[in-house]
């Protein structure tokens, strides 16, 4: 116990923690501020910091070590040398040449990597890179962190069902502080009072649907849709004939949103298909969705959308598109939403982070893109799509990769799921759909914190 105390009043000194009235990120006014990053100055204190976080975990089993970015690489490539246990780094982002790869080092499928984190607020920065780490085949059992300020994210990463070992909360150390005299009666009292009473943020980071930036008019009539039947639920229709495409509609109407089509697939395609399809749609109340995945030069894009035997541009509310042709390409889609493909749920897609970073920037400035397909958070400014999703988490074996809709909606931020052999593949399509509708839309709740 000395050890730690005699550790935290010299890494006071470098000031890692500080006190008065700081604004948060959240917008919450905090007597508080800590920051860890100082310590990477003074290799005496990282030493020994390193030593102390590397006890708590000397139970735990790893064979890899990983200091969350960027603030923990200092603490994690420390604790590398002093344990000679292998280090990994996890990039924040991708550099767009070489390997392109977000986690780099020498490791192999099934090996049991230890977190380094500085600091844990909520957890959710933990979770991402959890998520990531894991997508490279590797395991996360153990977590070390050098602060908890005590605001829930212990709580949820262990009933996520890992192990966390915190070297302070934030009230252990400012009674240690206290104790020392670096803190007054009246500051101690002050901090005590704030994390007892902690003040709700002026605004909820993570918006509800209601209040995303949405303001293209096919986007905000699917959330109208989404916020009236309590359902995030998109519903895939792999289906090959025009009668079990009619039925799978009729069946699961009443619980989705949107219904995703593959209209090339259909054997027996007819446009007195697509009126009945627009009536069950009205009726039901959810948009047709055509998941054609253009991926042309605007000029080819334009006839494939308005001409040829489908003529998608007469009849869908909603289609997608890669972005490879850049945002000149997506202007020929006129009076639909746009959802841009930039991430692809299939193993070993090469739509890397470096790829998904450009086109996400592509989707967020064209004016007809309502929203993205992709496997993590995106900004407000879209609405975010995530397919692959499935009650049970087994793929199959063509490369798709499932997640469950609590997992995509708490660790991605996921507005509407995208649900396929889960439901046409079932024995009771709405029975199916139904359950999907209450897990994803309760998921989503969750998420909302």
């Amino acid at each position: 116990m000395q050890q730690r105390e005699d550790f935290l009043l010299k890494a006071y000194e470098l000031g890692i923690i500080k006190f008065g009235n700081f604004t948060l990120k959240s917008g919450i006014e905090s007597p508080f501020y800590v920051d860890l990053r100082p310590l990477s100055s003074s290799p005496q204190l990282l030493k020994t910091l390193a030593n102390n976080l590397l006890e708590l975990v000397e139970k735990s089993p790893f064979e890899l070590i990983c200091g969350v970015p960027y603030a923990a690489l200092p603490m994690g490539t420390t604790m590398s040398l002093a344990s000679g246990i292998p280090l990994i780094i996890k990039r924040k982002e991708n550099k767009g040449y070489g390997t392109k790869r977000m986690v780099e080092g020498v490791y192999a499928d099934g090996q049991n990597c230890l977190l380094v984190e500085d600091v844990i607020t909520s957890g959710q920065s933990l979770l991402e890179t959890i998520d990531e780490i894991e997508r490279e085949g590797l395991k996360v059992t153990d977590i070390v962190v050098v602060l908890d300020r005590e605001q829930g994210g212990i709580q949820k990463l262990k009933a996520k069902g890992y192990t966390v070992h915190t070297l302070f909360t934030i009230n252990e150390a400012v009674d240690i502080l206290h104790k020392y005299h670096r803190l007054n009666d009246a500051e101690l009292v002050r901090i005590k009072n704030f994390l007892n009473n902690p003040p709700a943020p002026p605004e909820i980071k993570r918006l509800a649907l209601e209040q995303k930036k949405i303001k293209h008019p096919v986007g905000k009539r699917l959330i109208e849709i989404a916020l009236k039947k309590q359902s995030n639920l998109i519903a895939s229709a792999d289906v090959i004939t025009s009668a079990e495409l009619l039925k799978l509609a009729e069946e699961v109407g009443p619980h989705i949103v949107a219904l995703k089509l593959h209209m090339d697939i259909i054997q027996d395609f007819s446009f007195e298909l697509i009126d009945a399809l627009k009536k069950i749609a009205r009726e039901k109340e959810f948009l047709l969705f055509e998941d054609r995945k253009f991926g042309d030069i605007g000029n080819t894009q334009e006839l494939q959308f308005k001409e040829g035997i489908y003529k998608i541009a007469s009849w869908a509310d909603m289609i997608t598109s890669h972005v490879i042709a850049g945002e000149e390409s997506l202007k020929v889609f006129e009076n639909v939403g746009v959802v841009a493909i930039v991430e692809m749920s299939s193993k070993g897609t090469l739509t890397d982070d470096f790829y998904i970073t450009k086109a996400l920037n592509v989707a967020e400035n064209a004016s007809n893109v309502m929203g993205a397909v992709a496997q993590r958070k995106i900004s407000d400014d879209l609405l975010l799509f995530t397919p692959g999703v499935n009650i049970s988490s087994a793929g199959d074996a063509k490369g798709q990769q499932y997640n469950t809709p609590e997992r995509v909606c708490k660790n991605y931020h996921t507005d509407f799921i995208i649900v396929g052999r889960g439901i046409y593949q079932s024995a009771d399509a709405a029975e199916s759909a139904k359950e999907y509708q209450t897990k994803g839309w309760n998921a989503y709740l969750e998420s909302l914190g």
